[in-house]
């Protein structure tokens, strides 16, 4: 994989997690797989619908699958067990290079921070199981504001955690909830495909 990064430099960098530093989304697909099944799902999980939804906060996740298959679950049930299966994966856990080689670069002479759809303590977890906790003093999570991707609120509080008006935040990013949140924030945006998209820059 190669970066199509914009020429310019930035005063402040935010990174996505799964999909965008860590290669989580093959193993988040198993375990909502898993999970959905448990709830009541006949067959497989769309893969198509799970990547559709990247970004988007783990509870709403839960929502929108039992919306999209007529399936009375509980949301919470569900989110919780999904979780539980996906922590007893991360042992299969790698980073993607060319996105954790930047940001350690890049955090030598700019802040840099993590907004991620995931809960904090499962995203905390990922980042120190692949040695990056440390890289990252800033992480914001949908506990952290009022409305998760696609609004901007993650991203417009990263920016001011770190200091940096939003103008001036570059946003690493590997689907659309993420891509729409960060235009909405008025950031520019890499985008990072974890899988086969056309769409790099904007």
């Amino acid at each position: 994989m190669k970066l199509d990064l914009p020429p310019e430099k930035f005063a402040g960098y935010i990174f996505d997690c799964d999909g965008t530093l860590v290669d989580t989304m093959p193993l988040h697909f198993r375990a909502w797989n898993a999970a959905m099944q448990r709830a009541g799902l006949r067959g497989e999980l769309s893969e198509d619908l799970f990547y559709s939804l990247g970004g988007v906060p783990t509870r709403r996740v839960a929502e929108l699958l039992g919306q999209h298959y007529a399936l009375p679950l509980d949301a919470d049930r569900v989110f919780v067990e999904k979780e539980e299966i996906f922590l007893e994966l991360q042992g299969e856990l790698q980073v993607i290079a060319p996105v954790v080689d930047f940001a350690r670069h890049i955090a030598r002479h700019f802040p840099v921070s993590v907004a991620s759809g995931g809960p904090k303590p499962i995203v905390r977890q990922t980042l120190e199981r692949v040695g990056l906790l440390d890289l990252f003093p800033i992480i914001v999570t949908p506990e952290d504001v009022v409305h998760g991707k696609p609004a901007p609120d993650m991203f417009l509080l990263a920016a001011a955690k770190m200091g940096v008006p939003p103008t001036q935040c570059l946003v690493f990013e590997d689907a659309d909830p993420g891509v729409k949140a960060a235009q909405a924030a008025g950031m520019r945006w890499v985008f990072v495909p974890s899988r086969a998209m056309a769409r790099s820059t904007g």
